[in-house]
């Protein structure tokens, strides 16, 4: 079982890159083509130090592409499995969120006919 601990090592460093809400929200915007870093500040909200320091990490872990044209950067998704892995994941929370707060919808709903059935 020993030879499998780097293995797991490299795992959960590829899957820490998706352990910040900014880095998944670079992602996603990334997935529509190619930005400069000033337009992923721009459609993130991010501040300008905060995405370039995110774009860097995702850069070196091997998410994201980086080409340089004159003195802008830009960045564009390099790792297609990660965003199959997100975006899996995203549908599955959502799918979750729904469901709870139907479920809360639900229960209100007969929460409010019990209290009228005692009026």
């Amino acid at each position: 079982m020993s030879e499998l601990v780097p293995v797991f090592q490299a795992v959960a460093r590829y899957f820490s890159v998706l352990g910040d809400p900014m880095r998944l929200h670079i992602l996603y915007t990334l997935c529509s083509g190619e930005l400069s870093v000033g337009e992923v500040v721009e459609r993130t909200g991010g501040t300008q130090t905060n995405v370039s320091r995110h774009l860097k990490l995702m850069h070196e872990r091997g998410a994201l592409a980086r080409r340089k044209n004159g003195s802008l950067v830009y960045y564009s998704v390099a790792d297609q499995a990660m965003v199959e892995i997100c975006r899996s994941v995203c549908q599955r929370v959502v799918g979750e969120i729904a469901s709870t707060q139907n479920t809360q919808r639900g229960l209100q709903r007969n929460l409010r006919s019990a209290i009228e059935k005692f009026q």
